[in-house]
């Protein structure tokens, strides 16, 4: 993870998002010394959100708990890996 300070950020703002976009880098923002914020590719954010409903399902078939719903069509394809 890339650490920059709010100062340095503003005048470089553009490129920092195109890298965190385009190669998945994590930029944190500092403000005195501490992170602040974090810039992140919308990807990243899916591929957690993902997993977290994929373990989301797992625990409810494990407790039982699953209901009749079962899980969604598009949870499905994300587990087979058949979309982002």
């Amino acid at each position: 993870m890339t650490e920059i300070t709010i100062s340095a950020a503003r005048s470089q703002l553009g490129d920092l998002v195109r890298r965190a976009a385009h190669s998945r880098e994590t930029i944190a923002i500092t403000d005195h010394g501490h992170v602040a914020a974090l810039l992140v590719s919308p990807q990243v954010i899916e591929d957690l959100e993902d997993a977290l409903a994929v373990a989301d399902y797992q625990r409810r078939k494990a407790e039982g708990t699953l209901g009749e719903g079962g899980i969604p069509h598009e949870e499905v394809g994300r587990m087979l890996g058949l979309r982002p």
